[in-house]
Order: C-alpha cells, then structure tokens, then sequence
C-alpha cells in the first residue's frame, strides 16, 4: 500500500526528539532504532568519531493514521548542517476533539510560536505551535466529539 511520511533531521538530537514523540502518540517505533554504527564500513570513507556512531541513522514512528514520522541525524563530519525554518509542518487530524487538545498539550511542552486551540469559521478546531525542537505542527481536530 502506499503511503507518505514526514522524514525530520536532527544534529543529535534525533533519538531524544523521537523518544518525546513517542510518548506523546503512544506508539511503538516500527522496528529498531538503527544507528550509524549499524552502518557497513565504507573504506573509501572517514571513520565516524564515537560520539556520531551513536546517532540515529533511521527511525520510524507511526503518529495518527498511516502516517509516520521518520528521522535521522545529520553528520557535522560528513559536512551536514541544518536550518529549521518555516517551510514544512506537520499537520495533525485527530479522530476527537479530546485527542487533538491532548496531543496540542503535550507537544506544547516547551514549544514557542504557540497559537492556542480555538473553533475556528472553517469548522475545525485549529491551533498551531513550534514545538522544542523547531518542528512546526499544525491540529485541525473537530470542534465536537
């Protein structure tokens, strides 16, 4: 079946961020946290300090329907860097309006940029927030259960 998925970068701080996401979907991770250790060895490459063989490679969380998040964490060694900004957000459309202020909730734990849940003319009800790792998020719950 197909499907999409919303695939995030961190610089280390993937493990983190996908740990605090999974206990706000109370979901299980779809297999194994693999690691860059996990990696097979490319020769031709440099070897990864300690510290990077420890970063998340890949990572898959399934959030609301068949959605997942995936996610990864950028080599400052191989030359990655990472500017979060305003062009993507992952919009969530929860079954009830309980679970949209509960996932509204807890996301909002540390987040900035909030603006509140309210019922909005559209007939949703319609908050948005970057949460504390910079991912922007997006709820269009309904206004009733």
């Amino acid at each position: 079946m197909a499907r999409s998925s919303t695939y995030l970068n961190f610089m280390g701080k993937t493990e983190e961020a996908f740990q605090f996401y999974r206990s706000i979907f109370r979901t299980e991770f779809d297999g194994p946290i693999m690691y860059m250790r996990d990696v097979p060895g490319d020769p031709s490459a440099p070897t990864l300090s300690e510290h990077e063989q420890g970063m998340v490679m890949h990572v898959s969380l399934p959030i609301t329907g068949e959605h997942r998040l995936m996610g990864t964490d950028a080599l400052e060694s191989r030359g990655h860097t990472l500017t979060f900004g305003n062009n993507i957000s992952i919009n969530l459309e929860p079954d009830t309006r309980a679970e949209t202020e509960r996932l509204f909730a807890a996301l909002s734990e540390g987040a900035t940029d909030i603006m509140p849940l309210q019922d909005m003319f559209w007939g949703d009800l319609f908050g948005a927030l970057t949460d504390r790792y910079g991912v922007m998020w997006m709820f269009n719950g309904p206004t009733k259960d």
